[in-house]
């Protein structure tokens, strides 16, 4: 291992950084540090190794192609650095660590989690409610919920519910619908972000597409929900996110109607690895708390 003297070790994890991300502004926030500093210590360590690794190109960094095999054996030894180091951590197995995206955990899984408790008081958990996607081994995440296909680099995703989407308005809305055609003359709550459109719903129930009444666009579901509750008009949703309000009768879904967005509900975990009790515990419960959310 004399040759690691060569460079400096903050250097090649500015080389892998860089050579992993594409850019130097994404390395320096990875690495949490400035743009110049993580500049300086590549330039650093291309003279220390007497070569270029990268081309300087207008869309980032580019790694040479004789460099590419010495970034990806980078990249693994800094991953076996991160396990290690995570290993040498006190790991507490009475607290469970959540990824979840906040919509999931406000409107499904902090309205269930006493009953969790129950089975389990041994456990505490803590939830980490983002959008982005955890890493296993550096963010001290246990276990993650997403919804998505499932394919995401480094992990295992197991599907645990089919995303079906639905209508759902106020009851006093709802007495104004009786035929699934209907809905189009209701003012629509559209969420800016979905990842499906009206139109896969339209044609499940048999209605051609036709122009939405359109009266508020929001950026997060959370808020096309609330907007929906006050009966400001109707919104598509899905079990997760609907759960709640239609089991208390803030909201009514008018039509049997479901369809599928060909994205799931997935329990996702560290690729390969092998799950301790607090995490398999969670897994069954959840799968039993999902498998209620069964077609009106």
């Amino acid at each position: 291992m004399r040759n690691l003297n060569l460079v400096h070790l903050n250097g090649l994890r500015a080389l892998e950084a860089v050579g992993r991300l594409g850019s130097l502004q994404a390395a320096a926030e990875e690495l949490g540090v400035s743009v110049g500093a993580v500049s300086q210590q590549v330039i650093k360590a291309e003279a220390q190794l007497g070569r270029p690794v990268f081309h300087r190109l207008p869309k980032g960094m580019v790694p040479v192609d004789a460099a590419r095999p010495m970034l990806a054996r980078l990249t693994e030894g800094f991953q076996s650095l991160s396990e290690a180091v995570g290993l040498g951590q006190r790991r507490d197995d009475t607290l469970l660590t959540i990824s979840v995206a906040p919509v999931f955990a406000a409107r499904f899984l902090v309205h269930r989690l006493d009953r969790f408790s129950a089975l389990h008081p041994e456990i505490r958990l803590r939830i980490d409610a983002t959008t982005a996607m955890a890493d296993f081994v550096t963010d001290g995440v246990d276990l993650g919920i997403r919804v998505g296909t499932g394919k995401w680099p480094g992990v295992d995703a197991e599907l645990l519910l089919p995303q079906l989407i639905f209508p759902v308005c106020a009851p006093a809305l709802a007495a104004k619908l009786k035929e699934p055609a209907d809905i189009l003359k209701l003012p629509a709550i559209i969420d800016g972000r979905a990842m499906f459109s009206w139109d896969v719903w339209l044609e499940a129930a048999g209605v051609a597409p036709g122009p939405l009444n359109v009266r508020h666009v929001f950026n997060e579901a959370s808020l096309c929900l609330d907007a929906t509750i006050a009966g400001e008009g109707v919104m598509l949703a899905w079990q997760t996110l609907a759960a709640y309000a239609l089991e208390h009768g803030k909201l009514v879904e008018p039509f049997s109607v479901r369809a599928a967005t060909g994205f799931g509900h997935y329990f996702v975990t560290r690729a390969g690895s092998r799950l301790p009790p607090k995490v398999r515990a969670f897994h069954t419960w959840l799968k039993a708390e999902l498998a209620e959310l069964e077609e009106p």
